[in-house]
């Protein structure tokens, strides 16, 4: 095990595990080598990287204990595994090189001598690293297939990470239940397995976040392996706290140059982050939630203090206008409420709202600016509501066949970048057509798009994945018939 130091002021940690030369199952060619290369290219990015070799149990355990050590709160960590990895009801293990050659009915000694995928995310949350990025090349045929044996109960692939705490991002080198391939062919003379060899290189690239690097990695691996006829569609799941950028974050672009468009990208230009009040902004001040309807724009102000009543203006200059009040008593003043909410026009530009209150004593407060960008409050609002309403999706229906309706997704389309789906498998395969945002009518559907495809009639559950405007991947979710 080598330890080399980090390029960068920043905290970045990372183990390394190859494991090849396994006892008792089918040895592995390409792991070790994997594990090197992605040493390497791990320390080019300003890792401390620990590179492991062919561990057995107890070296495993005792490696993983000294990774712990390494890692502090605030820190990123990056695990990489290759090897043999194997999925029993649901759970991911990482096999040592000593794992028996277990049968049918002795799937607890492979637990008790392998190594659990969720235990390593759940130390590293115990450590407080702010982002866990793990990555596991090991989604290859069961190891305990042997002619004349029935195999223990579990499958070579390993089992989707749909769950993961917040601030964690793993990558796998196949979908649930596919094989990953160590090479394309007898004359395929590369040290390294498909998978690695492609997000090695893609995690290099510079300006690239982190999803971005999974998702051209899954597309690479995906063409790689169709033409030998074999399907490894690479999987992330991701719940990450920031946008990880590796290899530095792609420059601003200059203020009088249009941005690039990016690929698959929607109609409406990446928005702008939310804003983030300054340090001396008083802890009174009001904030606002923008909701895009038919009619318009409501936008609802929520104040810390009890108030007696509430005013607003658009811009700097005119006269304010009061929300008036609803026929509510706030038991706090024991007076009638004020009307919380105001209405926007569709077409309302982008501006300042100036907001004031009287609070219980009477005394005036403010104003207070809140910036209305409508662009942004429209992708923020139907990203919300996206991420509340997700089992309503996708439906199917039966009417002349099997059809699957994404009427919903559609409908709150400005705020996602790209929709894929999966026919009958865990992993979301394919892209769905949707029509450009409209900022005039952003949730009506136009009438020549089609919310709808033809199934196959023996079709049994749908993958989704949502790709969202800022970047950022939903979980993904399974839809049964």
């Amino acid at each position: 095990m080598t330890l080399s130091p980090a390029a960068h002021a920043e905290k970045r940690v990372a183990l390394v595990v190859g494991n090849n030369d396994y006892r008792y199952v089918p040895k592995l060619q390409k792991a070790v080598n994997d594990a090197r290369t992605m040493g390497d290219t791990l320390k080019q990015l300003g890792f401390s990287v620990m590179v492991a070799e062919n561990l057995n149990r107890q070296q495993f355990s005792q490696t993983l204990l000294a990774f712990d050590n390494a890692v502090e709160p605030g820190d990123t960590a990056f695990f990489f595994y290759a090897g043999h990895g194997f999925e029993i009801a649901g759970q991911n293990f990482l096999l040592p090189t000593d794992v028996p050659a277990a049968t049918e009915g002795q799937e607890e000694l492979v637990r008790d001598a392998s190594i659990l995928a969720d235990r390593v995310i759940e130390r590293l949350q115990n450590k407080k690293a702010r982002t866990s990025i793990l990555v596991f090349d090991a989604c290859r045929n069961n190891p305990f297939e042997r002619s004349g044996t029935r195999a223990v109960a579990g499958a070579g692939g390993l089992a989707p990470m749909t769950q993961l705490p917040e601030g964690v991002f793993s990558v796998f080198s196949a979908g649930p239940r596919q094989t990953a391939l160590d090479r394309l062919s007898n004359d395929d003379a590369n040290p390294n397995s498909v998978f690695t060899r492609t997000f090695a290189k893609e995690l290099t690239q510079p300006g690239v976040n982190l999803v971005q690097v999974a998702q051209r990695t899954r597309r690479v691996v995906s063409e790689l392996a169709e033409t030998v006829r074999h399907k490894q569609i690479p999987v992330y799941f991701d719940q990450m706290v920031d946008d990880v950028f590796l290899n530095g974050a792609k420059a601003p672009v200059a203020a009088d140059k249009p941005a690039e468009p990016q690929q698959k990208l929607a109609a409406l230009p990446p928005v702008s982050a939310p804003r983030i009040p300054p340090a001396n902004e008083t802890l009174n001040a009001p904030i606002a939630m923008f909701s895009r309807h038919n009619g318009g724009w409501t936008v609802t102000f929520s104040i810390a203090d009890p108030t007696l009543g509430i005013s607003w203006r658009m811009g700097d200059a005119g006269d304010y206008r009061e929300t008036g009040f609803m026929d509510v008593l706030d038991p706090r003043t024991r007076k009638r409420m004020p009307n919380p909410s105001i209405q926007l026009p569709a077409d309302a530009p982008a501006g300042t709202i100036q907001v004031r209150y009287v609070d219980a004593g009477g005394e005036m407060q403010g104003p207070f600016p809140i910036r209305f960008e409508p662009e942004a409050a429209l992708v923020r609002d139907q990203r919300k509501i996206l991420d509340m309403t997700a089992t309503s999706w996708l439906s199917f229906r039966e009417f002349n066949g099997l059809l699957v309706y994404y009427t919903h997704l559609m409908s709150y389309r400005c705020a996602i970048r790209e929709v894929r789906i999966g026919i009958d498998t865990a992993v979301p395969d394919k892209v769905l057509n949707m029509p450009s945002c409209d900022m005039k009518d952003p949730i009506a559907i136009p009438s020549n798009a089609t919310p709808y495809l033809k199934l196959p009639p023996s079709t049994q559950f749908i993958s989704v994945e949502l790709t969202y405007r800022d970047g950022s991947v939903s979980e993904i979710k399974s839809f049964r018939r």
